[in-house]
């Protein structure tokens, strides 16, 4: 082990990035985004070498390694270990503080994978040049997804703004995670919202049934809904959506809500 890292956000929806090449073909192309931040460790760590500390701390279940051996277990993925492991490893590694929460990070690990799907459409060329400058603003909420979202949705669902300039046409399917043009630009996959209930919708914070009732994730402060002025709002809902609407609410609820 060489490096620790700290997450930055939350996972979001996201496409396997183009420059996995033929690694892991057998893997579905929709998976997750983590924006990690990376520092590289003072003395680099063997765990099989720490085994006769490590073996009493390592899960009975789903261990990442062997405790006896220290081989690792070639049939666990992503395992989970408890903090006196991460701790024992940390020490002998030398590290005295951990890397820090870096919102600015985070933030550009997203805007690389969004560069990286940009990049993917204007090389594709199934796509007509058009095709792919609308594709690339319905990023944005613009152009040609704008347009179509504000002929199904008039006004805001939750405060009721109807003013289109104090709207943001914001993707149910996150634009990162779609897997088509069709998707990014189809505005049923897209409802207008005012700024803050669209930071909420897009964090994953507040989701939608398709009979208009409104979720809140037990993550969003109730008293920063207060603050919001949405507490009234979210518990009267706000009208049953359309029926092309409800895939892309399902996996809104699915993918990108936190219960």
């Amino acid at each position: 082990m060489r490096y620790v890292g700290v997450v930055q956000d939350i996972a979001v929806p996201a496409i396997k990035p183009s420059g996995f090449g033929a690694a892991g073909e057998n893997w579905s192309a929709d998976g997750w985004l983590l924006p990690v931040q990376w520092e590289a460790l003072e003395l680099a760590v063997r765990p099989k070498d720490l085994i006769g500390e490590l073996g009493q701390l390592l899960p009975a279940k789903y261990s990442p390694l062997q405790p006896v051996t220290g081989n690792g277990n070639q049939k666990a993925y992503l395992t989970e270990v408890g903090k006196p492991v991460f701790d024992l490893i940390t020490r002998r590694a030398r590290v005295s503080a951990l890397p820090a929460v870096e919102v600015e990070g985070a933030a550009a690990s997203l805007a690389r994978a969004d560069s990286e799907q940009e990049d993917s459409i204007r090389n594709d060329p199934n796509l007509d040049s058009t095709t792919k400058q609308q594709v690339i603003l319905a990023r944005q909420g613009q152009g040609l997804f704008r347009r179509r979202v504000l002929e199904i949705e008039r006004a805001c669902r939750l405060t009721k703004v109807e003013n289109h300039d104090l709207l943001v046409a914001s993707h149910i399917k996150p634009w990162r995670a779609c897997g088509s043009a069709a998707e990014r630009l189809d505005g049923a996959n897209g409802l207008a919202l005012a700024p803050h209930v669209d930071r909420l919708f897009d964090r994953g914070l507040i989701s939608f049934e398709s009979d208009g009732t409104v979720l809140i994730s037990p993550k969003l402060d109730q008293a920063d809904l207060d603050r919001l002025g949405l507490r009234d709002a979210c518990r009267s809902g706000c009208g049953a959506f359309q029926q092309t609407q409800a895939p892309f609410l399902s996996y809104h609820r699915t993918c990108v809500y936190r219960p």
